[in-house]
């Protein structure tokens, strides 16, 4: 996976709209990509754009340039179209079937929690609580209060709850806890975890526990959302398969091809 650290979301969520230096730097990026698509004769591809662009003004003016200058279609979702996407990897369907299992997934701008049981989706909702917007302090506590109110009453009557986390952030955290894959990690390791790379300062996190320099800030506030989500919830354990939006998006797009690949 090829990952291009822009945050469109330093613009967006500070001035609602994203400025020429990082639209030029994503139209660089999205004619990159395209080149790399034509080297390896890509059948299908699908570009979704999400949070920072929901929110920038000048969204649709930059969705139309990146067609006219990289020849890629940008497809902008909302929270529940990204919810629906991340939930399409059925990942519980390997797991045990008497638990219920909440879905966190952790970005710049938003967090998707969806929650299901028994192989059925209960509820699902996408917060406007991102990484992003904590570092600019964007999420004032009255909406923190609203997140949590959310997620005690989707709930209050559900036993045996686990959580699944997917993101970059959280597939870091969980690597950072020496955790092996399809293991779990307890909501005590995390703190634990949280408050020792709270206690470094950004330079010392890149320097001593080896974090990229786009990642050193952010983690801080991925962790904060992770464990306040596990703590309203009262979850004790969280399951990191270390797959995202972009593994939902390829696997909607190979159940298309494949549906196509039947009708011939």
């Amino acid at each position: 996976m090829v990952r291009v650290p822009l945050r469109l979301g330093e613009d967006a969520f500070l001035t609602g709209r994203i400025t020429k230096v990082k639209i030029n730097k994503l139209i660089s990026a999205m004619k990159a990509f395209r080149n790399l698509m034509d080297a390896f004769d890509a059948v299908s591809y699908r570009a979704c754009a999400t949070s920072s662009m929901r929110e920038a003004k000048n969204s649709s003016e930059i969705i139309k340039q990146i067609w006219r200058e990289a020849k890629i279609k940008v497809e902008l979702i909302d929270g529940k179209r990204e919810a629906d996407i991340i939930f399409s990897n059925h990942v519980e369907e390997n797991l045990n079937k008497k638990n219920s299992y909440l879905y966190i997934d952790v970005g710049g701008g938003s967090t998707e929690l969806t929650l299901f049981s028994k192989g059925k989706c209960l509820a699902s909702q996408s917060f406007n609580i991102g990484t992003v917007r904590l570092l600019n302090k964007k999420v004032n506590k009255e909406y923190w209060d609203f997140f949590k109110a959310w997620i005690k009453l989707e709930t209050k009557n559900i036993k045996q709850l686990v959580a699944i986390g997917s993101g970059g952030n959280i597939n870091k955290l969980f690597r950072m806890s020496d955790k092996k894959n399809n293991r779990s990690v307890s909501y005590k390791k995390l703190k634990l975890l949280s408050e020792k790379i709270e206690s470094y300062s950004y330079d010392d996190r890149i320097k001593k526990l080896g974090l990229k320099a786009d990642r050193a800030d952010v983690i801080v506030p991925a962790s904060r959302i992770v464990l306040a989500v596990m703590k309203t919830a009262e979850i004790e354990e969280m399951i990191v398969p270390q797959i995202g939006l972009a593994d939902g998006l390829i696997h909607e797009l190979y159940e298309e091809y494949r549906n196509k690949k039947r009708k011939k």
